[in-house]
């Protein structure tokens, strides 16, 4: 008679570097592209061992086990990300692991022991799928109840701003409307289906729904926060934090958490940046919205070729540095492009261009609007060289200012 459950104990080592393996090489679940191997791994070891305890037929069955590290696992898929096929998918593979590992005990059991073993096993994969999902179900919603705070206090704000001022009111109610009828229409679709059954089915649709919900509801609150960044730059009521940065520092930061999104499309990133470009006195905070902004926008509308970010420090009378320094940065994509007469109005709010290729139902329509007020604000200046099929270049030059330098203007006009 073949023990089973000690077998399982045996192979459980095997059976999770399959299946990691195997989960890390499947071209369907893409999320784990970013997932290190423990992350990866989760709590399937425990699943394991809580599998052979029940395939055993002397140890005693630990269904307790299994039931906690499944709900824990549909917690942790959740907090990474995972979309609810892909965990269809990686529970598909662990079946399959499972036989290819113990088919060769599987053949040489008698029809008894084999018909046990796999219903079993199927039985405990099925278990686990649906207790993972339950869980997983759980935290979205707890994500979306978090999202509707969220999108409660931001409307208090934006409300309170646009009593203020009804600059540009009905362009930002048009542009609200879609998101929110998204958000709206799969809420209502999920809390029908919810009334129907009597309970929230772990199904891929009611998943897809709330998923649906969740990226209408970022959607909607990028655009509420970057027009408070207008409204607020408007109002003269944003202010500069000035600190010694390194430049190259911070643009290959912000190259890192869009080098996902460069590698989903194939793109190559170069980074040139000036060493001499340390200790620049800037707001590091509004710096980064800039060049996020303009590195997303360069990402999302090149299909293929490179993106490049040149920084440099420009030429000046030593004499008079800290007057008349400047550094420059540049953003550079081989992207669609943007069309000449559409080039003047591209750094208005809510406008976006009408080439038919380029308008992109994910803007807002405000990112450029954002980045020309906070260049301003850091006393630069922005340039824009497009045409549709070549790509675009966004030249950014600012005062080229630092702690040393500024005091070293104060001696001399002291001295004056």
């Amino acid at each position: 008679m073949i023990d089973f459950g000690k077998l399982m104990h045996q192979q459980a080592d095997t059976i999770v570097q399959q299946w990691v393996e195997a989960v890390r090489q499947d071209e369907q679940i893409e999320t784990t592209r970013e997932l290190t191997y423990k992350a990866i791994q989760n709590s399937l070891p425990k699943v394991l061992d809580a599998l052979a305890t029940i395939l055993s037929q002397e140890e005693q069955s630990d269904v307790q086990t299994l039931i906690e590290t499944t709900l824990e696992h549909g917690v942790v898929r959740a907090d990474q990300g995972f979309d609810p096929g892909e965990i269809a998918r990686e529970y598909r593979l662990l079946r399959s692991i499972i036989f290819e590992v113990i088919e060769t005990e599987l053949l040489q059991a008698s029809p008894a022991e084999l018909l046990r073993a796999v219903r079993l096993i199927d039985t405990v994969v099925d278990e686990a799928i649906a207790r993972c999902f339950e869980s997983y179900t759980e935290s979205r919603l707890h994500e979306l109840e978090q999202l509707q705070s969220q999108l409660k206090l931001t409307n208090q704000e934006l409300t309170r701003l646009v009593r203020a001022s009804k600059t540009n009111l009905s362009e930002l109610a048009h542009e609200l409307r879609t998101p929110l009828t998204s958000i709206i229409g799969y809420s209502d679709l999920f809390l029908r289906q919810h009334r129907r059954d009597g309970s929230t089915k772990d199904s891929v649709p009611n998943l897809e729904s709330i998923d649906r919900v969740l990226q209408a509801g970022r959607q909607l609150l990028r655009l509420i926060n970057d027009s408070l960044e207008i409204s607020r730059y408007d109002a003269g009521q944003m202010q500069l934090q000035l600190t010694p940065t390194n430049i190259g520092e911070l643009v290959q930061s912000i190259a890192d958490m869009v080098q996902p999104l460069v590698a989903a499309k194939n793109l190559q990133m170069k980074l040139d940046c000036d060493p001499a470009l340390d200790g620049v006195l800037t707001d590091s905070l509004r710096l980064q919205q800039i060049v996020t902004n303009l590195l997303s926008n360069a990402i999302r509308y090149s299909e293929q070729g490179k993106i490049s970010v040149t920084c440099r420090r420009e030429g000046g009378d030593p004499k008079e540095a800290a007057r008349s320094d400047r550094w420059s940065l540049v953003v550079q994509d081989t992207g669609l492009g943007i069309p000449a007469e559409e080039q003047q109005r591209i750094f208005e709010p809510y406008v976006q261009s009408n080439f038919p290729r380029i308008r992109d139902s994910e803007s807002t329509g405000l990112g450029l609007a954002v980045v020309s007020r906070l260049v301003k604000l850091l006393q630069g200046e922005i340039d824009l060289e497009s045409q549709p099929g070549t790509g675009s270049t966004f030249t950014l030059t600012f005062p080229f200012l630092t702690v040393e330098g500024i005091a070293g203007l104060g001696d001399r006009e002291a001295t004056d």
